[in-house]
């Protein structure tokens, strides 16, 4: 079973993505910054990783970068609010697999899962 850390500032948002991902995948954690997220992806090498853009301390960007500066072939997916096109676009461009638009569709969470992994 292939294991995900969810990291976005909201723990709603957290507890959704947990749930939609639950049965599929082994949830190894949650952060709820990019510098957390970079932690514990040394910490427990998750399989993928679905990071928010915007969140306090270190954004999703400044994470994406460290953990591939850290792990290359990290596979990681892109959660955005509605408007933040520029800044996915970054995100893919940088190195991240995929991207879901919040409020999350189930479908959608679980077709873009399984395409990074």
């Amino acid at each position: 079973m292939k294991s995900v850390l969810i990291v976005d500032d909201a723990a709603f948002m957290r507890l959704n993505l947990k749930n939609i991902l639950k049965d599929d995948y082994e949830i190894l954690g949650e952060a709820e910054n990019g510098k957390e997220a970079v932690e514990m992806y040394k910490e427990k090498e998750p399989d993928i990783v679905t990071m928010d853009i915007t969140m306090p301390v270190m954004d999703g960007i400044e994470a994406i970068k460290a953990i591939l500066d850290i792990d290359p072939d990290a596979n990681i997916v892109v959660c955005s609010a509605m408007g933040q096109q520029k800044i996915v676009i970054q995100a893919i461009e940088l190195g991240a697999q995929d991207f879901i638009v919040k409020p999350f569709k189930k479908d959608r969470v679980k077709e873009a899962i399984s395409k990074a992994s």
